[in-house]
């Protein structure tokens, strides 16, 4: 079923709905989830938030064409909206971003307007709790012009297990060291203004360790839209992204790149991002 809205949601209401529904989940792979689909037509991108998020995450400012990840933005009041109510079953505080998989199939144009649809996918057993697929599409003209599917995972105790006997996979070899990054206690807040996602765990060392966080940590779609914006996006282009370990705030890590893969790593060399792209 397709609902369309007439404006984009409100996030502080929903964030508070969300917040005062969580404890009250009971999160798990075969759960009943919402199957509807919300659009919002006519959307365009805000040019002040626009710059906020060019800003914090290191794209040029002033560009003709938005972001390659900001579509995620325009979507995530709609996205807000399925995951805070009372139909959702994983809690809103404290969910992790775990991957994201995104195709531009054209360059998106600042000033153009769009329809936005999202969709909860479904849910999938994690050995850590249970993860859900959301779906984002903008649309232009009717032709879905930008696609993604993140994945979100509620921690909670699960049986499931991996699968027994499997042989361990030989670590990658590091990529080479493009740059150095040393993020500041406030890239969470910085990120949550121009975004709208103020998460908890990415606002106050307080808030995160409420969630198991020694100190805030950054958003993953902050890490890939860093590391997109050093690497470079082609106009038509399928990005693949696997959020491996959180970023604490503030920290020091080293970005990695080679041909289309790109990588974050900390000082001890522990993965945090891993990540790819193809040409259109």
């Amino acid at each position: 079923m397709s609902v369309t809205l007439t404006k984009a949601p409100s996030l502080p209401p929903l964030l508070a709905r969300g917040a005062l529904l969580s404890p009250f989940k009971r999160p798990g792979p075969d759960a009943q989830f919402p199957r509807t689909e919300l659009v919002l037509p006519d959307l365009r991108a805000d040019l002040a938030r626009l710059a906020a998020y060019e800003r914090v995450c290191g794209f040029p400012t002033g560009a003709d064409t938005l972001p390659v990840t900001y579509p995620h933005v325009l979507g995530f009041p709609l996205a807000m909206r399925l995951m805070s109510g009372r139909d959702f079953p994983l809690p809103l505080l404290g969910l992790v971003h775990t991957s994201l998989s995104l195709t531009r199939h054209r360059a998106l144009p600042v000033g153009a307007a769009y329809d936005v649809a999202v969709r909860v996918e479904g849910l999938a057993p994690h050995r850590r709790g249970t993860e859900a697929a959301v779906r984002t599409e903008l649309r232009y003209g009717g032709e879905v012009v930008w696609e993604s599917r993140s994945t979100y995972l509620a921690r909670h105790r699960t049986h499931h297990r991996p699968t027994a006997d499997r042989p361990a996979a030989e670590p990658p070899k590091p990529l080479p060291a493009v740059a150095e990054w040393r993020l500041g206690a406030d890239v969470g807040r910085r990120y949550a203004a121009a975004s709208g996602d103020r998460n908890p765990i990415h606002l106050h060392p307080l808030t995160a360790r409420l969630f198991g966080f020694p100190r805030a940590i950054a958003h993953g779609m902050w890490t890939v839209a860093r590391c997109l914006a050093a690497h470079g996006t082609p106009d038509t282009a399928a990005v693949r992204a696997d959020f491996r370990a959180p970023v604490l705030l503030p920290g020091t890590v080293t970005y990695a790149a080679e041909g289309g893969r790109f990588e974050l790593r900390g000082r001890d060399d522990r993965l945090h991002l891993t990540g790819e792209i193809q040409s259109g």
